[in-house]
């Protein structure tokens, strides 16, 4: 699942494509919405919350998208070929004079009142790249259950939005603690939302979506710190990457 890093990225891309200018085409290919047709509305602005990802259009409508594992937005300009996929992945085209915006493969996809947003986004905490980020709400929602594993803390959006796999892993090794360490027994715990929280403005502005790791991906070879072999384990059929020895094993 993308991390929030990305949906940022995709955020601005669709954003600077499609912002201010009015709907040649609007297509959405998903029986619910397959009638809806807003073409010749302006495309207002293009947010991310969390990972997900907000299009507002004149009119008081919003399409909401969220990529989860397999989706994509790509963006494209006139008469370029369209490269996301087949066309039978296509999910949604939003079209104007300058540019097409193509949704492959999007599992949640819906059209609903900017009004009603919060049904979508409300039990998000706050987002780590958004206007809304307080760190301070961010600590207490992970506090709230001490005997629960750190990583699985910082992967439930409704504590801190935009942790994914990936930042789960970086953000332990960057506060010295393995992801199953209960929550209660990390020292100094504000370190958690600090690390999280520079890793993603390290990272939403790198080319690319390239990103530096630290232990993710890197299971064998040396841990940047110490030199040890990074290990790596599997939690809820997602791996876990760590140093055995920046990052001890809690004591029983």
């Amino acid at each position: 699942m993308p991390e929030g890093d990305t949906v940022w990225q995709t955020a601005r891309r669709l954003h600077t494509a499609l912002a201010g200018q009015r709907l040649t085409r609007f297509d959405l290919r998903v029986p619910r919405f397959a009638t809806a047709d807003l073409t010749g509305r302006s495309v207002l602005d293009v947010a991310p919350r969390g990972k997900h990802l907000l299009t507002r259009i004149e009119g008081g409508l919003t399409l909401h998208s969220h990529l989860r594992m397999d989706g994509a937005w790509q963006v494209y300009g006139p008469g370029e070929r369209w490269r996301g996929g087949p066309a039978h992945q296509i999910r949604a085209v939003l079209a104007t004079e300058r540019h097409t915006a193509v949704g492959y493969r999007l599992p949640v996809l819906e059209l609903l009142r900017t009004g009603d947003e919060e049904r979508v986004v409300g039990h998000l905490g706050p987002d780590l790249l958004g206007p809304d980020w307080d760190p301070g709400t961010a600590l207490r929602n992970l506090l709230a259950d001490p005997a629960r594993p750190v990583g699985d803390a910082l992967l439930d959006q409704r504590n801190l939005a935009g942790v994914g796999n990936i930042f789960r892993s970086e953000t332990c090794f960057l506060v010295r603690a393995v992801p199953w360490l209960p929550i209660g027994e990390l020292p100094a715990p504000e370190r958690l939302v600090t690390a999280a929280k520079k890793l993603l403005e390290a990272n939403r502005a790198r080319p690319g979506g390239s990103r530096r790791l630290y232990v993710y991906g890197r299971a064998g070879h040396p841990c940047p710190r110490c030199g040890a072999p990074i290990r790596k384990t599997d939690q809820d059929e997602r791996p876990v990457y760590w140093c055995p020895v920046c990052q001890p094993e809690p004591s029983s």
